[in-house]
């Protein structure tokens, strides 16, 4: 597969999406995993021909296979891409392999419990929130956090003996404002433990809950008239409102879960499972059904189950999907989430599953397509009578009106499609009066000989829009750059459809149904109206030449302002040296009134 039909096919199949993408070789053994802000422009540009890069270039020259996964969000797609490198260890990937493992902010499982980072979670009752995509902003969540709600920083056993021996000293973060002294008993448990809640609520996203509870606290003390506190607290309410969501994949309390999600065409059932473990999605598969008989989606549903079971291991506690069905592991809990964190990869897993159909869909639809092109490619072969497959082809056509503005247009078609980036015009520059042959002699001398100069490819047809005449102009360039035997050429009158080939009296008339013909036909009609196109653009903007842009200073844009304010050139010449210093400068004025009146004399 070349890169320009690979890219074409990725930017039908692959959505402008953030996620994650993941290529395979032939063997189906992974080879890397990486994360996109937009999937189909990321893919499509390890395919582009301006890839440089040794090792980028041998990594797609293995490429055999694309998968996807499709994600809320960019940060998102870095958390998942993170999980997945370390699960499958591809050999293309050099960052992300280490056991570096991304920040989690933690409330430590002890009296007055402090508020932490960490990379390192552990059992040990402590609850943790994450993970966070940078450590950067986990460090300004969690600064936050502390001057919010004064949570404090130190790691001191304050214990119930420990704060009633007088062990503790405060320290300068009780003379910042940052703690509130727990550690001489100048703050009750209770009260600590009331501002904890305030931070797990806060670190799980519900931040509106949050700013209303500190905003009743707010007013609290304003009708207690200790305004210095009220405007403290008002300053922390602001700070919240900045705040912008979590930064999660899913929830990290949603742990040892599958989840499945199921679409399906007429022919065929697409389901789509996750494996999520402590709030990450670490494995990620879709699998094809072919239907044999009339199977219910349930069913459909359960046998993808099963046979991910199989290839992944039965051990997850819940599983999560998208509608109940009749599943036989008892140990196992079915859910059909409605509401909840739940509820959203549920969501999550069936966007990507329905994005998996469409492109298995459009992929069918291209094949087809490719297959069309590739039969009316081969009728063209035999029958022009072609020594090989014309996957490269142009036409030219000329046009005038009466000999004047006498124009040319040369379309390319690869493939049997249109390549527009290749189509071309032509100004007629050697011929005077309306001489059609001498025009496609011109161009066929001009495009073949630049062709010839720089050492480019040459097409294996070149089709003439015209009979006879046209297609020995033709030839009459060809023989003299030399190119007759290698390059095809062949005319097709319109009337008939009858084609012409060189040395051979007797058109062809080609079957009006072959897939051929309708290719030429269609590259024909494709010349013609780029040919006209250019040339009414070109008899256009000679129309709007006028008597007024033969005056010295004035342009093209001056004289449509002149035309627009007066309507015509009679009131221009009849118009006054105020009246025209509306629209124009002095100098320009003054070259109108001397034009006009030497015309007079």
């Amino acid at each position: 597969m070349t890169s320009e039909t690979f890219r074409s096919d990725v930017q039908k199949t692959i959505p402008h999406r953030p996620g994650v993408y993941r290529y395979f070789d032939d063997e189906s053994k992974i080879l890397y995993v990486g994360k996109a802000k937009d999937l189909r422009k990321r893919v499509s540009s390890y395919f582009s021909a301006s890839v440089s890069h040794r090792r980028t270039k041998a990594l797609v020259r293995r490429i055999n296979t694309i998968e996807f996964t499709v994600v809320e969000t960019e940060k998102d797609a870095l958390l998942l891409e993170n999980s997945l490198i370390k699960k499958l260890q591809p050999p293309y990937n050099i960052l992300l392999k280490s056991d570096v493992t991304f920040p989690y902010i933690c409330i430590v499982n002890e009296p007055f419990s402090r508020v932490i980072l960490t990379r390192n979670p552990i059992k040990n009752g402590s609850q943790y929130f994450g993970p966070y995509t940078s450590m950067r902003r986990a460090r300004v969540l969690l600064e936050m956090v502390q001057k919010i709600f004064q949570i404090r920083s130190c790691s001191l056993s304050l214990t119930e003996k420990n704060i009633s021996a007088g062990k503790f000293k405060i320290c300068l973060e009780y003379h910042l404002g940052n703690c509130l002294g727990p550690c001489e008993g100048r703050q009750s448990e209770e009260h600590y433990n009331l501002r904890l809640r305030q931070v797990k609520r806060l670190l799980q996203g519900h931040i509106k809950e949050v700013i209303s509870l500190l905003t009743a606290e707010m007013q609290e003390l304003a009708e207690k008239y200790e305004f210095e506190r009220a405007e403290q607290l008002r300053q922390k309410i602001e700070l919240l409102r900045d705040y912008k969501g979590k930064a999660t994949v899913v929830n990290p309390a949603i742990n040892n879960v599958d989840v499945f999600a199921f679409a399906e065409s007429p022919r065929k059932a697409y389901i789509n499972f996750f494996r999520v473990i402590r709030g990450a999605i670490i494995q990620t598969k879709i699998l094809e059904i072919t239907k044999s008989l009339d199977e219910t989606r349930e069913e459909l549903l359960v046998i993808g189950i099963q046979e991910f079971h199989l290839q992944f291991g039965n051990v997850a506690s819940e599983v999560l999907l998208p509608f109940q069905v009749d599943y036989p592991d008892e140990k196992q809990k079915i859910i059909v989430p409605k509401i909840g964190d739940k509820k959203k990869l549920v969501d999550l897993c069936t966007k990507n599953v329905m994005y998996y159909r469409q492109q298995r869909m459009l992929a069918a639809t291209g094949m087809k397509q490719k297959k069309e092109m590739y039969d009316a490619v081969a009728h063209i072969q035999t029958d022009f009578r072609l020594r090989s497959r014309p996957v490269h082809i142009e036409c030219i056509d000329n046009s005038n009106f009466q000999g004047s503005f006498p124009v040319a247009s040369l379309v390319v078609f690869k493939n049997g499609k249109p390549s527009k980036k290749d189509y071309r015009h032509f100004n007629i520059k050697t011929v005077v009066g309306p001489d059609d042959f001498a025009s496609m002699t011109e161009v066929v001398l001009r495009r073949y000989g630049r062709l010839v100069k720089e050492n480019k490819a040459l097409p294996q047809l070149l089709v003439v829009d015209g009979g006879k005449g046209q297609l020995s102009a033709a030839m009459k360039a060809i023989d003299e750059l030399g190119l007759r035997g290698k390059l095809a050429v062949a005319g097709i009158a319109k009337k008939l459809e009858e084609i012409y080939l060189p040395n051979d009296p007797i058109p062809l008339h080609i079957d009006k149904k072959s897939p051929g013909l309708k290719v030429i036909q269609q590259m024909r009609n494709e010349a013609h109206r780029f040919a006209i196109t250019f040339h009414r653009n070109k008899r256009s903007k000679a129309a709007f030449k006028t008597e007024l842009s033969d005056i010295p200073g004035i342009g093209s844009k001056t004289v449509e302002l002149l035309l627009r304010h007066f309507k015509t050139v009679r009131k221009v010449q009849e118009a006054k040296e105020e009246a025209l210093l509306e629209i124009v400068n002095k100098r320009q004025a003054n070259n109108i009134i001397e034009y006009f009146s030497q015309e007079k004399n």
